[in-house]
């Protein structure tokens, strides 16, 4: 599948298309089990042509579980389940819990325990963990495997969920000018918060996908997503999540909208 947005806007690296699917591609990237590992990295991979795929019991961090729709795998948070979490991305145990210091201490990496000592601080308070969670559209899907490909890979009758633009800010610019080509209303763009990078990718766009009026998510705003993926990605880059209905609506604009204009070939001219 190739797409007209992608030669339009001079996208670098390749849209990848989120699949779900009961089994995994042969030769697909993968983790070895759950816990470490940052499903971003195979995300990225994918935008350089290879083939990733992530399962229930492959998922990676306990972010990642959640973001590609594993259900509420935050739970099961290691060190102490949901309650440690909260304090993990908010203010951490030290002098608090204990308990809950002594198994990060065990569970081992420097910058873990540090993290689980000292918290994140990406909320102010451990309630207020507990309310972005609760707010958080935590999905169960029915699949066994989410795939990450290059776009160019799809082909006959797979059809992915979601397609995922990795772009600079005139190329985001010009998704986000598009993606309101054909409709009414100004709300047709989305970014909120997750604590993963892959919750833009996964989650947040999946519920989309089942919305009467479907949004795109800008995303790749989570810290730690970014430093990951600085070496693989460059330091200027965001994703731009699309359901396949609305990825297609854009696709059949390309023609008849702004990037056939002049304003639009004099940036990227700019740019080149």
């Amino acid at each position: 599948m190739e797409s007209k947005i992608a030669r339009a806007i001079k996208l670098q690296l390749e849209p990848v298309a989120v699949v779900w699917s009961d089994e995994m591609p042969q030769g697909a990237l993968h983790f070895k089990g759950v816990g470490a590992g940052c499903i971003m990295n195979l995300f990225a991979q994918a935008a350089k042509g290879k083939v990733a795929a992530l399962g229930r019991e492959n998922f990676g961090c306990p972010g990642g579980g959640v973001g590609l729709g594993f259900g509420s795998i935050y739970d099961h948070f290691p060190m102490g389940g949901r309650e440690a979490f909260r304090y993990f991305l908010s203010t951490g145990v030290e002098g608090r819990r204990e308990d809950i210091a002594e198994k990060a201490r065990a569970f081992g990496g420097k910058e873990l325990s540090e993290n689980m000592l000292k918290g994140e601080g990406i909320r102010k308070t451990p309630e207020l963990v507990e309310q972005f969670l609760k707010e958080l559209p935590v999905m169960d899907i029915p699949a066994k495997y989410v795939v990450f490909k290059p776009l160019s890979q799809v082909g006959g009758d797979e059809q992915p969920k979601v397609i995922v633009f990795i772009v600079n800010p005139d190329q985001l610019s010009a998704l986000v000018t598009l993606s309101g080509f054909g409709r009414t209303g100004i709300d047709n763009v989305i970014i909120p918060q997750g604590a993963a990078g892959c919750h833009l990718i996964g989650i947040y766009p999946f519920r989309e996908a089942q919305s009467d009026r479907q949004r795109a998510v800008v995303g790749l705003t989570d810290l730690t997503a970014r430093r990951n993926l600085r070496n693989l990605l460059g330091m200027d880059v965001l994703t731009f999540a699309v359901p396949f209905e609305l990825f297609r609506e854009m696709e059949s604009n390309v023609e008849e909208s702004f990037l056939s204009r002049s304003l639009w070939k004099s940036l990227i001219e700019e740019k080149s």
